[in-house]
């Protein structure tokens, strides 16, 4: 009696370990996804967007040497594996700094030549081919949104954001100080991260003017990433700024909200670093903040007094909770992460370039879910 009791209380214990060890193995965390072998070293990344689980695109550079620019780089995802897209009559050397898709048959990237010239490129569905950029700009991000697609970037030292109307792009007015970043609702209702003289700036366009507010008034402050969820819900991040002390001190990160009434700044579980990104939950609120160069203060007294922080926030609509991206034999930490959450899923894709031997870098993708 006493063997099959204890028989049967090793069972039950068993039991439980297997339930506990398969609660931690499904456990959801930041996971590595190769790049193509066909991507050679030296290549980074600079920002992806997700049309659905089977289809999403990363652009950036390759082959980059010490003295060569590289060459630009396109990645898609088909669902089981990242593939390099070819892109034939396209002999450049530079890089593309963004992509946008307002549908599977229209996908932009803009980028940059070795001679400093702005480069625009369209996917059609079936190939990639060059379009003429709008003349005599400089071309930084391109955003997509409630059935428009625009443009950031700069015209004889000036910023300037241009819209497509089917035909053309079109300029549309800038708010004052420099646009870092869009989030497009519609025609008449956008939102623009960006800073001022005065510090760190949002702005809403309503189809006739900019509507500005300064949400953060520390000197070189700045939001570069912004999340329009409803009237009463606004988020924008960026850096607080310049806060004085030793030199090389680093800075805040900073994350803002706006209830329909008044920004107001947001508590992050980290002290010092930049946040380079964000992205929604399936439900379109806030989900995902990613935040570059993430450090913390360590314990009083603890050499070196400071010690890294979450790479990834994840908010519920209450609070955080911290990621790390995982470790990569060889590699260092990303420099920073550009977040593209799949649509109506749960699935976030992180796209950058991380910390490589002597100087050099690699590319890096990561999957949440």
């Amino acid at each position: 009696m006493a063997r099959r009791l204890l028989a049967a209380a090793l069972a039950v214990a068993m039991t439980v370990l297997a339930l506990v060890g398969s609660a931690a193995a499904e456990t959801p965390s930041w996971q590595r996804v190769p790049v193509p072998a066909e991507v050679r070293p030296q290549a980074g990344l600079n920002e992806a967007v997700a049309l659905g689980p089977d289809q999403a695109w990363a652009v950036g550079t390759d082959a980059v040497g010490r003295e060569a620019p590289g060459f630009p780089l396109v990645l898609r995802w088909d669902g089981r594996a990242w593939q390099r897209q070819r892109l034939p009559g396209i002999g450049w050397q530079g890089e593309l700094l963004s992509i946008a898709a307002p549908s599977p048959t229209a996908v932009w990237a803009v980028g940059r030549d070795a001679a400093g010239g702005a480069r625009l490129l369209r996917f059609d569905g079936i190939a990639w081919y060059e379009r003429q950029p709008p003349r005599g700009v400089v071309l930084t991000e391109a955003v997509t949104g409630g059935g428009e697609t625009w443009l950031i970037g700069s015209r004889d030292d000036a910023p300037v954001l241009l819209r497509w109307d089917g035909r053309g792009w079109q300029d549309v007015p800038v708010p004052p100080g420099v646009v870092y970043g869009l989030h497009i609702l519609a025609a008449d209702d956008v939102w623009a991260a960006g800073a001022t003289n005065a510090g760190a700036a949002v702005s809403h366009w309503d189809g006739q003017a900019w509507q500005q507010t300064i949400v953060h008034g520390f000197p070189r402050a700045g939001v570069g990433s912004v999340l329009a969820v409803s009237p009463t819900e606004v988020w924008a991040g960026g850096s607080a700024g310049f806060i004085g002390g030793p030199p090389g001190r680093p800075i805040p990160p900073l994350l803002v909200r706006f209830d329909g009434t008044a920004w107001s700044r947001v508590t992050l579980p980290t002290d010092f670093g930049g946040i380079s990104s964000l992205a929604p939950a399936p439900s379109g609120a806030l989900g995902w903040v990613a935040v570059a160069r993430s450090q913390k203060w360590g314990p009083p007294g603890s050499q070196p007094p400071l010690v890294p922080g979450p790479d990834f926030l994840a908010w519920n609509g209450q609070s955080f909770t911290e990621y790390s991206e995982p470790a990569v034999a060889g590699e260092g930490d990303s420099r920073a992460l550009w977040l593209a959450s799949v649509p109506g899923a749960a699935t976030v894709w992180a796209v950058g370039r991380a910390d490589g031997p002597e100087g050099t870098f690699a590319p890096r993708i990561l999957r949440f879910g």
